[in-house]
């Protein structure tokens, strides 16, 4: 009777350590005597313990530090490199035996296989060419992942250049460099605007120069015209008489001035006067 205690017992113990639990993140590959037996989905799962053992395999996306490193670039500097790889194991049968059976330690290979990818790359590249083609980098590294750990079962997700850092006497000279073209650039710009402002200026000059001209010309013109009205008068009231013209003018002005004017009887002056006024003078002999 104790027998069949002991061994009802030891079975249920032994049912017990069998029982495993295979959760959704997981798949699992369980040996029998060294031997691949069978493939674990998610679930619950039995054992033979002693005899089966069952490896659990993570298939959801991880991260793994490829961890900094100095690399020499092709112009002789040095580089410090760090970049990040993002991955996961294949659900399916074969990926998850692949990944267990095919490499040993697939995270500590892809670390590996990721530090010399980087290497080969920018060992290639100058240290300006490679921070600035920070893109084809990545995608390099990621064909190159990816087309050797094909018998992997890993998929590369996607991977990330975290920093190319150059020396810092480097970095220095570098960030001068970049400072003087932003000033360069400010200058360009500044000169570019004064000469845009003198050029405004120079034709609100020109504008203003013509209008002066134009209003000149249009006096001159409308001289002109007075001086050709007043040469018609002249023609027409005065031909051949330019010094009674004269004296008329002198009249004029001292009639202005209220200035008295002695005019011989006889002259021509008086007959224009007289025209000019609608009267005819008299006659001495008449008057008498």
């Amino acid at each position: 009777m104790n027998l069949v205690v002991f061994l009802i017992v030891v079975s249920f113990f032994l049912f017990l350590s069998g029982i495993k639990i295979v959760r959704p993140t997981q798949r699992g590959l369980i040996e029998r005597l060294g031997k691949y037996h069978r493939f674990a989905n998610p679930g619950f799962q039995w054992v033979v313990p002693i005899i089966e053992r069952i490896f659990f395999v993570n298939i959801t996306e991880q991260m793994v530090d490829a961890e900094p490193q100095e690399i020499i670039t092709f112009d002789n500097l040095n580089a410090k490199v760090d970049a990040q790889v993002y991955f996961k194991v294949k659900s399916d049968e074969e990926s998850v035996k692949g990944s267990i059976y095919n490499v040993n330690n697939y995270q500590y290979q892809i670390v590996n296989l990721a530090r010399t990818t980087l290497r080969n790359i920018i060992g290639t590249l100058t240290l300006k060419s490679a921070n600035s083609e920070r893109g084809k980098i990545n995608q390099e590294l990621h064909k190159t992942l990816k087309e050797e750990t094909g018998h992997w079962g890993i998929e590369i997700v996607r991977t990330e250049l975290k920093e190319i850092d150059p020396p810092k006497d480097v970095q220095e000279t570098m960030n001068k460099v970049v400072k003087a073209e932003n000033e360069k650039i400010a200058a360009v710009d500044f000169a570019t605007a004064t000469e845009t402002a003198a050029d405004g200026q120079k034709r609100a000059e020109i504008k203003k120069a013509e209008g002066i001209k134009q209003a000149r010309i249009l006096q001159a013109e409308g001289e002109a015209e007075a001086i050709r009205l007043v040469n018609e008068a002249a023609e027409q009231y005065f031909v051949g008489n330019a010094q009674v013209l004269r004296k008329l003018e002198a009249v004029e002005k001292s009639l202005q001035t209220n200035a008295k004017v002695v005019i011989p009887s006889n002259t021509e002056l008086v007959n224009v006067i007289g025209e000019m006024a609608g009267v005819l003078p008299l006659d001495r002999k008449e008057k008498k």
